[in-house]
C-alpha cells in the first residue's frame, strides 16, 4: 500500500520497513513535528467568546473566593 507523505506528498510504501512512515524521510517527519510545535496544525476552537460576559464571570468567582476568605485575593 502506498500513501502520500503528509509534508511534500511524496508515495511512501507503508510497511516495517519504512522507518519514518508516513512520511517519507526523518526531513519531513521534523518539518512537521516543528509545524506541530509552532501550533501551525491545531483544532480550531470554534466557541465564541463573549468578553464582557467573561469578565462578569471572573468578578463573580473573585466576589465568591473573596467572601470565603479565601488569601489569594488578600493584598
Amino acid at each position: 500500500m502506498k500513501v502520500k507523505c503528509p509534508t511534500c506528498n511524496i508515495d511512501v510504501v507503508w510497511s516495517a520497513d519504512a522507518a519514518f512512515r508516513p512520511f517519507c524521510s526523518e526531513r519531513c517527519k521534523l518539518i512537521d513535528l516543528g509545524d506541530w510545535a509552532a501550533e501551525n496544525h491545531r483544532i480550531a476552537d470554534k466557541t465564541a467568546i463573549d468578553n464582557q460576559l467573561s469578565e462578569e464571570y471572573l468578578a463573580e468567582l473573585e466576589q465568591e473566593f473573596m467572601a470565603q476568605d479565601n488569601e489569594f485575593f488578600q493584598h
